[in-house]
């Protein structure tokens, strides 16, 4: 593909894909929400639901798409919850007119609820057991988080999308240079291990059996295990222990947790927010973004990242949480 969009992806290319490797769709395709790939939800002639994934042209190589499939097959084959992709005449990776697609069982559940300290628990263990899997060997192919990607480019993008406007761009990019600095000194000599990379809530089901599940390691890479933490983590600064408490109780159950680590829970935050924002701007040129984040063009939108980055700046010099270790 010579574009990192899916202009030509219509819903009888995908049809054509699915067929191109024996699975016929019997229903209608359900777009599920995801805006840096492609997925449907179908039910298929045998009667089973699935939910077919095409990447991003022009975002992973091949290898590095195989490298996440084989982390997932680790954790199921360690009977870590997680949505595995289904291997068809010894695949997982498939290519039909240049898009490249992967095939998953759909597995039913609820959104994780995040006030919920017996889920919180729970999650605290199933994560633990997955950081015990991810620590036998490392990431070869697949990147590391890096001030370098999740600032500075991020920096860069939304620079070169002169969605800014003149009026906002010296208020915000000098709070944003400032929290890109102070973060970059903070953020050093990481111990990393191989990660989900993206553990928030929307990507955990809980299911009817009161059973957690994994969904999308699409952005696991390396970096430190607490970053498949601090997403649970919300409120003032009396929730955040109580919660981060109950989550290490869990973990400790399967896996060391490094209290070393706590002094990146803003630091990470920080680089999540400057990353999202030039996301949004790198994608800016896909139709889909444009339309579903209108508000990322109008100085409302940033006048209030200039203010959320000013208190992520008061956040990061604020001393980091502590727990009994």
């Amino acid at each position: 593909m010579s574009e990192f969009s899916f202009a030509s992806l219509t819903p009888d290319t995908i049809l054509d894909a699915l067929d191109s490797v024996g699975v016929y769709a019997e229903s209608g395709l359900l777009a599920l929400n995801s805006y840096e790939n492609r997925v449907y939800q179908f039910a298929a002639e045998d009667k089973r639901r699935y939910v077919v994934k095409f990447y991003r042209p022009e975002r992973w190589s091949d290898a590095q798409i195989l490298e996440e499939h084989q982390f997932s097959d680790e954790l199921a084959a360690a009977d870590v919850p997680v949505v595995a992709p289904i291997t068809l005449k010894g695949n997982t990776l498939f290519t039909h007119q240049g898009y490249r697609f992967t095939l998953f069982p759909s597995v039913g559940g609820l959104q994780f609820e995040m006030d919920n300290l017996d889920q919180l628990e729970q999650l605290g263990r199933l994560i633990g057991r997955m950081h015990k899997v991810a620590q036998a060997k490392p990431f070869e192919l697949r990147p590391e988080f890096s001030c370098d990607e999740y600032l500075h480019q991020a920096r860069v993008h939304l620079q070169q999308s002169n969605l800014v406007s003149d009026a906002m761009s010296l208020p915000f990019y000098t709070v944003l240079d400032q929290v890109i600095d102070k973060t970059g000194k903070m953020y050093t000599g990481v111990d990393s291990i191989r990660l989900h990379g993206d553990c928030h809530a929307g990507n955990i089901l809980w299911s009817a059996d009161n059973t957690l599940t994994f969904v999308d390691l699409d952005d696991s890479r390396q970096g430190p295990a607490m970053q498949d933490l601090w997403m649970m983590l919300s409120g003032d600064r009396h929730n955040q222990l109580m919660q981060l408490d109950t989550l290490v109780c869990g973990y400790e159950e399967f896996a060391d947790f490094d209290h070393s680590q706590l002094p990146l829970i803003e630091p990470l935050r920080a680089m999540r927010m400057v990353h999202y924002m030039g996301w949004i701007a790198k994608r800016w040129r896909d139709p889909a973004f444009e339309r579903n984040f209108s508000w990322f063009a109008q100085d409302k939108y940033w006048e209030q990242q200039t203010l959320a980055l000013k208190e992520q700046l008061a956040a990061l010099d604020e001393s980091p949480l502590k727990l009994m270790p």
